[in-house]
């Protein structure tokens, strides 16, 4: 690939036109209202993003039992909706694009989050390692309980109802995250799946409820508006599989008859942190010639690297995250050569405008 294409180069994705190649990657903020409702703040942080070439939104849960982490957005009610509106009517007007991104947590929750205090669900019974996020803090995680084979299909359904919702609030497209140790990747990976039904064992068998789940969105949404997350080196949550390449190989190949939009990977860090059980690094030059269509970059990238990572022709879009936190105009930044904001950690997660919709733009600083 020319050096010349860099991330402000513009990139045809499907049938949307991207003036640059900046993705907005989709970041947790726990900043939804009562009900899990977007509401007039979100809409106004993902206004202030609206110049990335694309934006995925933030994890949203598809259903109630999807949910793991406090006050985050879902997709399953009427209510849901509505606010959502708000925000791609937002995005619109300003000329931008946004995916919501499809989420369910599986094992990452606990009963004070789950309806009626149950038990969240994964492919096998097996408890993840550290703490889950409650309303009241910090605490273990609880020992899941296993999905009965004939509880995967209704949840195939809650995916298609959430593409049907999401198609409903003005959305650009969806994005089905099967990353980070959450349900689709439970049912992946060998050290959460030890089932004994069609959907365990085999790599195959292993991969079949994400396909079920691929095949429901598609037909709602088709493929040339879906895009999928994967995290092939990802021990996030506690995760690891026995041979990953083999897995996401064939993942991946499988995936190639939808004709998605892109693939989303995360990815090693460029500074080499990240990889899992000493494997090869399985990221976006590893997938190149095996995925047929776009394929986007995460991976704790700078300016230099997302451009290093183009250049090379290893992905074709480059999607960040804190960065987008704390400049809202990132672009515009980028193709100034102008200094960045600094992002507050301690502002991520939770809380109200402070660390999310008041960092300045380019113009309100040099006014």
């Amino acid at each position: 690939m020319s050096s010349e294409i860099n991330l402000l180069s513009p990139y045809k994705l499907g049938s949307y036109d991207l003036p640059n190649r900046l993705i907005m990657a989709p970041l947790t903020r726990n900043r939804a209202g009562e009900g899990n409702v977007p509401g007039a703040l979100n809409a106004t942080y993902y206004e202030q993003r609206a110049s990335a070439g694309l934006i995925i939104s933030e994890a949203t849960q598809v259903s109630p039992q999807g949910m793991g982490y406090p006050s985050t957005p879902g997709i399953h009610s009427p209510e849901q909706v509505e606010g959502w509106k708000l925000v791609t009517r937002a995005v619109h007007d300003r000329g931008g694009r946004i995916f919501l991104q499809l989420w369910h947590v599986g094992r990452i929750s606990h009963p004070s989050l789950q309806p009626n205090g149950e038990l969240p669900v994964a492919p096998s019974a097996i408890a993840p390692a550290g703490n889950a996020s409650t309303y009241e803090g910090e605490k273990p995680f609880v020992t899941p309980r296993a999905l009965e084979t004939e509880e995967i299909p209704g949840i195939v359904e809650d995916y298609r109802r959430a593409a049907e919702n999401a198609l409903a609030a003005g959305f650009d497209g969806v994005e089905i995250h099967s990353a980070n140790g959450y349900l689709l990747d439970q049912f992946l990976q060998d050290s959460t799946n030890q089932r004994t039904d069609r959907y365990g064992g085999s790599i195959e068998n292993r991969a079949r409820f994400l396909l079920e789940v691929t095949e429901a969105v598609v037909g709602v949404w088709g493929g040339d508006r879906v895009g999928i997350r994967l995290s092939p080196n990802g021990v996030f949550n506690d995760m690891s599989d026995s041979n990953p390449e083999a897995l996401f190989t064939y993942v991946i190949n499988e995936l190639n008859r939808f004709n998605l939009v892109y693939l989303h990977l995360i990815e090693p860090r460029w500074d080499g942190s990240g990889n899992m059980n000493g494997s090869r690094d399985l990221g976006s030059q590893y997938f190149r010639s095996i995925f047929k269509n776009t394929i986007i970059s995460a991976g704790g990238h700078d300016r230099q690297s997302g451009d290093e990572v183009l250049a090379k022709g290893y992905a074709d879009l480059v999607a960040y995250g804190r960065l987008f936190i704390s400049n809202p105009d990132l672009p515009k930044r980028f193709a100034a050569n102008a200094e960045l904001n600094l992002y507050d950690r301690s502002t991520f997660y939770g809380g109200s405008e402070h660390g999310y919709t008041d960092y300045p733009s380019l113009e309100l600083q040099t006014a």
